[in-house]
């Protein structure tokens, strides 16, 4: 038990930002959207939680104590996952993060299971001792509070040191935009409501009332889910539009160069990342890379807020899921080539991107006419002014 809540726990602090999210999307459902901007905080203490008291269970050290928090935890996750699987409404609950993907159902019943081991533990814990004395138990679940917190500290500075995420590096994003082979989709069938003596009357297609003439009055048409499939993409949110509001997803995607991107999501902070920025974008343009922000920012506040930033880099709208999804710091630069993720960085590693562009000869620069023939050639010439 002590363990598999170690293991859970340090699954979790790899991503806190990913139960954040989950988190926010309980509060949602719920309506309690007072509590969203409280979801990281609750993340990083309910990691922590996760990994001491697991600690502290194997030491047997308080397990009085400890042995009851679970149960209370336990109670609680049970309470999420079995309130997941008979609403609908959520159909992952992030036990394991993105490493371990779990159904709804596959979450209830794993934690019944756990349940039932805890109370074990709970009636038999006068049974158990501790393993060391007071000082060394104390030290060491000192030093796991201290590594629960730096392990979550250093990838919210930086990015997870697993990825486990649709957009890790070698992905082409086009290939997770497809159903992977095999899913199953979801199976409906059609259903009629027609009126008849003033009573609704539903039937399905295969199944026509024998008696079935003029009285019937059409009212509706629907889809009705009879089993849900598993035929959804691994990237289903990613939308790049221009300031317009034009879709140009697909050629955006298709741009055979490399490409630098930034993803920017709203309540971001200039502290000093953008002056690496500018560093990296000099490099950048002088191997005709060009720069491109991906943000749900309004253009109006990224115009008053960062010009320097547009003098830089073209900005591009997108979705803040999409966003929050590709950028688990804010923000995150991305070097992409035709859609191909090759490498990112989080907000503290903009010094590292300098050094791996470096490696990069970048994109062929494009032949341009002389000046002579422009002259010469007013077609040309006016192609080239547009």
């Amino acid at each position: 038990m002590g363990l598999l809540f170690i293991f859970s726990g340090l699954i979790k602090a790899n991503d806190p930002l990913g139960l954040s999210y989950k988190m926010q999307e309980f509060f949602d459902v719920w309506g309690w959207h007072g509590w969203t901007d409280y979801t990281l905080p609750l993340s990083v203490i309910l990691i922590a939680f996760e990994i001491i008291a697991g600690v502290a269970v194997l030491l047997g050290w308080q397990f009085k104590i400890f042995s009851w928090l679970l149960l209370l935890l336990i109670i609680c996750f049970s309470f999420l996952t079995g309130y997941a699987v008979l609403s609908g409404k959520i159909k992952e609950c992030g036990c394991f993060g993105d490493c371990i993907k779990l159904t709804a159902m596959d979450s209830f019943i794993k934690d019944l299971v756990l349940l039932g081991l805890i109370l074990f533990l709970v009636v038999f814990q006068k049974r158990v001792r501790p393993v060391f004395n007071t000082v060394l138990n104390l030290a060491i679940l000192l030093l796991s509070a201290v590594f629960s917190f730096a392990i979550q500290w250093y990838v919210l500075s930086h990015l997870p040191v697993i990825d486990c995420l649709p957009y890790k590096a070698g992905n082409n994003i086009q290939e997770k935009m497809k159903v992977p082979p095999g899913s199953i989709s979801d199976s409906s069938v059609i259903s009629f409501v027609y009126s008849k003596n003033g009573k609704e009357v539903e039937f399905t297609a295969d199944k026509f009332p024998s008696d079935f003439d003029s009285t019937y009055t059409f009212v509706r048409r629907y889809d009705k889910l009879v089993r849900r499939g598993n035929a959804e993409p691994p990237i289903k949110d990613f939308v790049v539009l221009a300031e317009d509001g034009s879709d140009f997803t697909q050629e955006f995607l298709a741009e055979p160069g490399y490409e630098l991107w930034l993803f920017l999501k709203d309540g971001y902070k200039e502290v000093d990342w953008p002056v690496k920025l500018e560093i990296i974008m000099k490099q950048a343009q002088s191997k005709n890379i060009p720069g491109f922000i991906i943000t749900n920012v309004p253009m109006e506040q990224l115009r008053e807020q960062s010009p320097h930033l547009l003098t830089m880099m073209f900005p591009l709208r997108s979705d803040v899921t999409a966003i929050k999804t590709a950028g688990r710091t804010n923000p995150t630069l991305y070097l992409v080539k035709q859609g191909t993720i090759l490498d990112k960085w989080g907000e503290a590693d903009f010094d590292l991107a300098l050094m791996a562009l470096s490696k990069y000869q970048g994109n062929p620069k494009e032949e341009l006419p002389s000046t002579d023939s422009l002259n010469q050639t007013p077609a040309v010439d006016s192609t080239i002014k547009k």
